[in-house]
């Protein structure tokens, strides 16, 4: 699924897209390769956490079998969500498209609603108090610097 999200979607996108605007200078665009590798590495990341503390995978259909709360999720409860995201928007700068801009906001309220819906309720019956100790100590998307 997050390859259809953040690489044959962007893919459609680019290619049915002909009003290419630059948004900012091509210098910038280094910026974007950067949010890419970042974002993969932390999908990656997240994948093998799932593999190896969680004793299952990012497939839903052998999702972990323990509460994941080391590696980036320490950090956020969402970072493979949040992964995903930083490819959509690294994409967006260094291809300089508005429209792969306005699709990872669109690809953010689907998965924040997926989250908040069915994802969040779904764990705290499979992990119970173990989550929501670890929803009180972790926010949802942008880490707590202190």
């Amino acid at each position: 699924m997050p390859g259809t999200i953040a690489g044959y979607v962007p893919y459609r996108i680019l290619s049915a897209q002909s009003d290419i605007a630059p948004l900012m200078p091509g210098g910038v665009r280094f910026v974007g390769i950067a949010a890419i590798a970042g974002g993969v590495l932390g999908y990656l990341w997240c994948a093998w956490d799932f593999a190896t503390k969680g004793l299952g995978t990012p497939a839903p259909i052998d999702p972990p079998r323990a509460l994941v709360a080391q590696g980036l999720y320490r950090y956020v409860r969402n970072p493979m969500y949040v992964s995903v995201l930083l490819v959509l928007l690294g994409e967006s700068v260094f291809f300089e498209s508005r429209r792969l801009l306005l699709y990872a906001g669109i690809v953010w309220l689907v998965v924040h609603s997926f989250v908040l819906i069915y994802e969040e309720p779904a764990l705290r019956r499979k992990f119970g108090a173990a989550y929501d100790e670890y929803c009180r100590r972790v926010p949802r998307w942008l880490p707590r610097f202190r």
